[in-house]
């Protein structure tokens, strides 16, 4: 990847960065020049990473805090962390207790590990974090409560640490998307009814892309977005706003 661009000499970690969303921004932050570790929860996924100059895999489970500091631990830097690791539970899997607890602990306790390990490095350069929030942060979801709730935590945490750690001149702020073509919404995306239905309602009439979400995650971490803290920019066609 190239050397020259507006994150060359910046390192970033980009958790759920191995596919979907999260591998998309990593790639618009390597082609920009950036260095960026991203994570993966098996081996198996980081395994599948192809092998990029600039770029490094690591297993890592959000739930386990330890294994969190570990891997924060042995960066001599950072730059920007994107908080894109995430999951859903389909066929009303996420109405059962233990299921919600499990999507709620991975989607936004799982990203507060993460913030609060990376705080120090981060403010050592003035550095940014962007949430991947879902437009499922304002609507609600009645197949999937848990993801729904979690996101709209996302949401309230990315204000509650804009706050808190301006201070540090660490910048935190979220990216919701819309409909992403990715491996999570193929199964939508295969239902002729339901994706018509998508399209239908989203102004652009097309599903959105990885990249869609990588360049407002791109310009929040840079200088252009200095001044701007604790906002979510909605990356969805139009979708929420018919």
């Amino acid at each position: 990847m190239s050397s020259v661009g507006r994150f060359s000499g910046k390192h970033g970690l980009v958790t759920g960065g191995t596919s979907g969303i999260g591998a998309g921004i990593a790639a618009a932050f390597l082609r920009e020049g950036a260095t960026v570790t991203v994570t993966g929860l098996t081996e198996a996924e980081v395994g599948a990473v192809p092998p990029i100059a600039g770029l490094s895999a690591v297993a890592l489970d959000v739930s386990n805090e330890a294994a969190i500091r570990e891997l924060v631990g042995g960066m001599p830097r950072l730059d920007f962390l994107v908080n894109a690791a995430g999951m859903l539970l389909r066929q009303g899997r996420e109405f059962d207790p233990v299921s919600f607890a499990k999507v709620v602990d991975v989607n936004l306790t799982g990203m507060m590990r993460v913030c609060v390990a990376c705080r120090e490095l981060l403010a050592r350069n003035g550095g940014a974090i962007v949430n991947i929030a879902s437009m499922l942060s304002y609507f609600g979801g009645g197949h999937a409560p848990a993801y729904s709730a979690s996101k709209g935590g996302v949401v309230q945490l990315t204000k509650s640490l804009a706050i808190a750690w301006a201070a540090d001149n660490i910048r935190v702020n979220a990216v919701a998307p819309g409909w992403i073509a990715t491996a999570l919404t193929k199964p939508l995306r295969e239902d002729p009814v339901r994706s018509q239905a998508i399209l239908d309602r989203t102004p652009m009439k097309r599903w959105g892309t990885p990249d869609d979400v990588a360049g407002p995650a791109l310009f929040l971490c840079s200088p252009e977005a200095a001044f701007v803290t604790g906002a979510c920019l909605t990356a969805d066609g139009g979708y929420s706003v018919m």
